[in-house]
């Protein structure tokens, strides 16, 4: 956010990623380095809807539970079409509370009402409805909430795809999912891809930062 423009999309693949306790260590670590408040910044430098939903992201207030409820399912569902599909002006509202709040179960059960209530899936929904950072924002949200690994073996894939390796994104996945859901990503990524995350990025780096990410992968 610093220096003129923002970087939205990087805003939004860490906000719209994370869990209450990772928010909320950011919001603190932010404070501690840059001796800011985070969501004041975040208020400041985006506008609009995206700033909307990346307020709600930030107040880590997503329920983390297992259970689903199937009469919410279908409200929330219910709801989202009307909002959305129904009769477009969005009514973001909705769509923020229900994909920055309910849980990521909850939020699967939603998907599948929403499939029959509305005859196709929600992405399809957003890209239709939405555009730029919102849509960016909406469908990471959604990824997360059906298969968060899957989302981050694609943004790997896509990191090393064509000329060209963007390094940083290569980085900042590999160190930030660590020491959370990394074996699950290289799973993820050999079924995706049909071939080893390691073999990826031996092909794709060279030197001492192939080895660096090798480390990281072992």
């Amino acid at each position: 956010m610093k220096g003129a423009g923002t970087d939205e999309s990087l805003l939004i693949e860490i906000l719209c990623t994370r869990n209450n306790k990772e928010i909320v260590s950011i919001k603190e670590a932010y404070k501690r380095l840059f001796d800011r408040d985070l969501e004041a910044d975040v208020k400041s430098d985006t506008s609009g809807s995206l700033r909307k939903i990346l307020v709600m992201v930030l107040e880590a207030t997503r329920d983390e539970t297992q259970q689903v409820n199937a009469e919410l399912a279908e409200q929330d569902a219910s709801d989202l079409y009307k909002a959305g599909e129904g009769r477009w002006g969005t009514e973001e509202l909705a769509f923020n509370v229900v994909l920055a709040k309910r849980s990521y179960s909850q939020l699967r059960a939603t998907f599948q009402a929403y499939e029959k209530v509305c005859g196709k899936d929600i992405e399809e929904s957003i890209k239709s409805e939405t555009s730029g950072d919102l849509e960016k924002a909406y469908l990471t949200l959604v990824s997360c909430a059906k298969d968060c690994p899957g989302y981050f073996a694609t943004l790997l894939h896509k990191s090393m795809k064509g000329a060209g390796t963007d390094e940083e994104t290569l980085i900042r996945i590999l160190v930030t999912r660590a020491e959370s859901d990394l074996p699950t990503i290289k799973e993820k990524f050999q079924q995706m891809y049909k071939k080893p995350l390691a073999e990826a990025v031996r092909s794709d780096t060279s030197g001492d930062f192939r080895k660096l990410l090798l480390a990281i992968l072992h």
